[in-house]
């Protein structure tokens, strides 16, 4: 009788321990900002609200509007971003005004002719949140939108939250500065490409550097991720965009953009974009693939039912900015007088400077080009650091 007793406590102590420990791990594990309810459902009380957010928007399985909604948050309008409201749309397509299907909400687009919403589209806002997984590259455009909703906001007298959300690239600071006559959406502030903030950060720097029109009378809220730090991992649980599927395609992205200012394919049109280089007729590997038209992701993909060769770098480890493959590809089409840098002024602007596409076109080496950032980096980062909110 004792023995079964005993073994019976036994089991239920051990049961009672497993449980505490997963839940401890559970505990150390990055919370979102959207997810600490109680940190800013105060500020949303008889308030009405208009949201910035996408497919990436989401509080577990739930997405951050369903959640609000159900206690009982006044949503009056929700801005979508490139990629549209449910991050259908291929990168540049044109997203349109309409109204959300499933919640009858207005749906405004801040990607295209309006990027910055007029005085009328906010008319019924009080509090602006944004809540979007950024990549923590200058040139994915999530935090030019949320630039320009912050320059609406501090115009207008709106308060900002901003979500925070973990940066995938956050141990990375690497790329040229963004010089001022480079100035896009692909690239609106002096920091480099890989700036390895998260987009609260951002919003603190961008404000306090006085990035935006009346940034001081900007009345701006970051709620920061708990458990987290710029030591952590973090896999996303949702694709931020069509052409980025996975982790690697995220840790490839900031190497490989780049060559959309060039006619090589980085494998829009397959399973693998962001993941894959290839040209034709000269080879620059011996991976064959063949892209074709993916709706909501690549329409019209670069050699579109042709066969391409080259590399397939879904298991390469390969993290930061790297300039290897962007170089040697320079030199294949080059040897073989085949104009590279076809889109001279896209490239420009992807990197912030024309110096990288000279250097490249001198003939300088990776390192050479590297060491020619470092001191514009060094400024950034002093620049920089009152506005970190992890260590």
């Amino acid at each position: 009788m004792f023995k079964t007793l005993f073994i019976t406590l036994f089991f239920i102590f051990s049961a009672i321990f497993i449980s505490s420990t997963q839940a401890n791990e559970a505990n150390n594990s990055p919370v979102v900002g959207a997810q600490q309810y109680a940190k800013y459902l105060p500020q949303l009380k008889n308030k009405r609200i208009g949201l910035v957010v996408n497919q990436t928007s989401t509080v577990g399985q739930t997405h951050l509007v369903d959640a609000l909604l159900t206690k009982n948050i006044n949503i009056t309008k929700i801005f979508a971003p490139e990629h549209g409201f449910r991050g259908d749309h291929d990168a540049g397509a044109h997203v349109k005004n309409a109204v959300d299907s499933k919640t009858g909400i207005p749906l405004i687009s801040i990607y295209g002719k309006n990027k910055k919403p007029s005085q009328a589209a906010l008319a019924d806002v009080d509090v602006i949140i944004f809540d979007i997984q950024d990549v923590g590259v200058r040139f994915y455009t999530y935090i030019s939108s949320m630039h320009y909703m912050m320059e609406a906001a501090a115009e207008q007298g709106i308060e900002f939250l901003v979500l925070d959300r973990p940066n995938p690239n956050i141990a990375y600071v690497d790329g040229p500065i963004l010089e001022p006559e480079f100035k896009s959406f692909v690239g609106m502030h002096p920091i480099p490409v890989l700036h390895g903030m998260t987009v609260g950060e951002l919003a603190k720097m961008i404000k306090g550097e006085g990035w935006i029109n009346k940034a001081p009378d900007l009345k701006l809220t970051v709620i920061p991720v708990d458990h987290y730090t710029r030591k952590s991992t973090y896999s996303l649980p949702v694709k931020p965009s069509p052409n980025l599927p996975n982790d690697q395609a995220i840790a490839l992205y900031p190497s490989l953009c780049f060559f959309e200012a060039t006619p090589i394919s980085i494998g829009r049109g397959t399973d693998f974009a962001f993941q894959v280089i290839g040209y034709s007729p000269v080879a620059l590997g011996d991976f064959n693939f063949t892209p074709g038209a993916i709706k909501g992701a690549a329409l019209n993909p670069k050699f579109k039912n042709q066969a391409v060769q080259g590399l397939d770098l879904r298991q390469a480890n390969i993290t930061g900015l790297n300039l290897t493959y962007l170089i040697n590809a320079y030199t294949e089409l080059s040897k073989n007088n085949i104009s590279f840098f076809e889109r001279a002024d896209f490239m420009d602007k992807l990197a912030g400077t024309n110096k990288l596409r000279l250097a490249i076109e001198a003939g300088q080496s990776e390192a050479q080009i590297k060491q020619s950032w470092q001191a514009g980096l060094a400024q950034f980062k002093a620049q920089r650091a009152p506005y970190l909110l992890y260590k």
